[in-house]
């Protein structure tokens, strides 16, 4: 089978923990990357990485140094965090990110622990012992109890109170699709590394930026947004992918295998008309597969740079995804290389003197 790009480092990406606000051992991964793909690599205080790749010439337009873009895709997935510990040795959690709690119960996790990972599992009481009423209870994080397998004593000693938690999932290849846990946003992660890596001598100064807590408030891109304070934004996500039986198509709002998806709006953002029409372009004058994006719900990193520090026009690629925040995201392969190809595209044909103003 196989796919037209790294699946290696993609997998590397996937299944590397990284929750927000301890995106570390994922940062670490992107650090190593950008070294190799740009001219110079940074963290802020937050955990934010930049890589800049300097302009070989282009314009100036507010006279302080080369027009300057900013590609931003956020590195933390969601997770947990351990609040309590029972008497008993189970663990109870508090979400970091939006879970759906349907799809927690049975599975298996891995908790960071300052002694190492500790397998676990989120228990599920048997239906032979359910209510009809239990049975139809709606679910939520707070019902979720982590089993170590050890008693009290050893759980006491290996785990406390705010250690993490990740789900412990693999990532494969899934007919022509790749299926995982956190592809939200490690594939647009890793669509950003591989543009990057194809990007040379461009005319105006491109950083590559890695950012964090994205899922609790789009935080760490707020934050780049004064740090890095570019003339032009444009944000990789994933998006909802709801092309599946019993969704009405109306609800669909993208389709795996048809392409990458050009943003116009979700519920943080409208991007910039004149920015998406150029994307748009660009992917029709390449040959590039793509489709519209209309996300009714869900923000992006996009919102944290388009008036953070002032007025910004800003654009958004996203990935098309079944199955989102869940240990089974899945994103058709070619849709993740019409990514990578219209980033690089864009980006190559960025001048800084394209007009996106209003």
């Amino acid at each position: 089978m196989g796919f037209d790009f790294d699946f290696d480092l993609l997998r590397e990406l996937t299944e590397t923990s990284g929750v927000p606000g301890y995106e570390d051992r994922v940062r670490d991964v992107v650090r190593r990357e950008l070294a190799e793909r740009t001219d110079e690599v940074r963290t802020d205080a937050m955990g934010n990485v930049v890589g800049t790749v300097h302009a070989d010439g282009g314009d100036d337009t507010d006279g302080d140094g080369n027009y300057e873009v900013a590609v931003a895709a956020h590195m933390d997935e969601i997770g947990f965090m351990v609040k309590h510990v029972t008497d008993d040795g189970f663990l109870k959690l508090d979400a970091l990110g939006g879970w759906d709690a349907r799809v927690l119960r049975a599975q298996r996790v891995r908790v960071h622990a300052d002694g190492g990972d500790v397998t676990g599992v989120i228990g599920s009481v048997p239906p032979h012992t359910l209510s009809d009423e239990e049975k139809g209870t709606e679910e939520s994080v707070e019902d979720a109890v982590v089993d170590l397998g050890m008693d009290a004593e050893a759980v006491a000693e290996a785990v406390s109170v705010g250690d993490l938690v990740t789900m412990e999932q693999s990532t494969v290849e899934l007919g022509d699709c790749v299926t995982g846990k956190a592809l939200d946003d490690r594939v647009c992660v890793f669509a950003m590394l591989e543009a990057a890596s194809r990007i040379e001598d461009p005319d105006v100064t491109v950083h590559f930026c890695a950012t964090v807590q994205e899922e609790v408030g789009l935080r760490g891109a707020t934050a780049l947004g004064v740090d890095v304070d570019p003339d032009l934004a444009v944000a990789l996500d994933v998006t909802v992918a709801s092309d599946v039986p019993g969704v009405k198509e109306d609800k669909h709002v993208t389709e795996l295998g048809e392409g990458t998806a050009i943003k116009l709006k979700d519920s943080s953002v409208i991007t910039t008309p004149k920015v998406h029409r150029r994307l748009r372009d660009v992917a029709e004058a390449e040959g590039i597969d793509h489709q519209l994006e209309v996300l009714p719900s869900g923000g992006t990193d996009t919102a944290g740079f388009q008036n953070t520090n002032g007025a910004k026009p800003v654009g958004a690629i996203s990935v098309p995804t079944r199955y989102l925040h869940t240990v089974t995201e899945t994103a058709h392969g070619d849709d993740i290389a019409d990514t990578v190809d219209l980033l690089t595209a864009f980006l190559d044909s960025e001048t800084g003197e394209h007009d996106y103003s209003l």
